[in-house]
């Protein structure tokens, strides 16, 4: 897709980081916008600066754990718009502690968000782009934690790889089809973003009794990322990434060229049959 004006573009996790500038870059691009969150108050606030602007733009409380949600966010984009040429399947949480440590409700609030929100996403709005036999592409948002070996959480990481095949199994199957839908997968290294304040936006049905875990590893992590913020990649930065890629068709989106080193390292271990090492550009 070479040409992005007066085309419609989904965008779910749109209130706050990667969402956020990837929203922004529509607007420049003079997009139309469907803003989806679960976080009512950031959605409107965004809504209402996009429209500021004099961005066409249409915000829609969405929970992309449930596909009853992204089944009214695709009717509610075609209500107001006619069609969806970009999908941004992007929301996503960082929760849960070591993989034996974390609970139940840990690993189905992670899950359901990271990995069946990409999931309900491509079940509902794939039929609707082919059905359009029009140029349409699709970014699914893992991360580099999705492509290399390292420390937790666990659940997190399960998630990310799981996006990463997940969108890899849908290229080849949108070719053997010859559709006219592009996939790309987002493999950030760190943004600016409010990821680890996710538990703001957890269902109280899946909250821990005792509130969220914190482990000593896990405290150490959260302060090693909170310590690395500072210098982190801006979601507007970011989103110029992702536009770039779009353009050019380009598969695998990576933010940072060092993450390059342990990738290729988590490919010789697994050719030479080695136990996984971590991550050496971490984070």
């Amino acid at each position: 897709m070479k040409e992005f004006k007066g085309k419609v573009a989904v965008i779910t996790g749109a209130a706050s980081g990667i969402g956020h500038g990837i929203a922004e870059h529509c607007v420049q691009k003079e997009m139309k916008v469907v803003l989806a969150d679960i976080e009512e108050a950031e959605l409107t606030k965004t809504e209402q600066a996009l429209q500021a602007k004099g961005a066409s733009v249409l915000a829609i409380r969405t929970d992309v754990s449930k596909t009853s949600d992204i089944e009214t966010l695709a009717r509610k984009t075609l209500d107001a718009f006619g069609a969806v040429h970009l999908l941004f399947n992007n929301a996503g949480v960082s929760g849960g502690v070591t993989i034996w440590e974390s609970t139940l409700a840990d690993w189905q609030w992670v899950i359901n968000v990271n990995l069946w929100g990409v999931i309900h996403g491509l079940r509902v709005f794939v039929p609707i782009m082919l059905r359009q036999h029009m140029e349409c592409h699709i970014v699914n948002t893992a991360s580099i934690a999705g492509l290399t070996s390292g420390q937790g959480p666990g659940v997190y990481r399960m998630t990310k790889h799981g996006i990463v095949s997940l969108s890899e199994t849908l290229y080849f199957e949108l070719k053997q089809r010859n559709a006219q839908i592009g996939v790309s997968v987002l493999c950030p290294g760190l943004i600016r973003s409010r990821i680890f304040e996710s538990p703001r936006n957890r269902p109280k049905e899946l909250q821990n009794p005792s509130g969220e875990l914190i482990t000593p590893e896990r405290q150490a992590l959260l302060k090693l990322f909170q310590e690395s913020m500072q210098n982190a990649m801006s979601p507007e930065q970011c989103a110029e990434l992702v536009f770039k890629a779009i353009q050019q068709n380009t598969f695998y989106i990576l933010t940072r060229t060092k993450d390059k080193e342990d990738i290729q390292q988590r490919m010789e271990n697994i050719l030479q049959g080695q136990a996984p090492t971590p991550q050496r550009n971490f984070p």
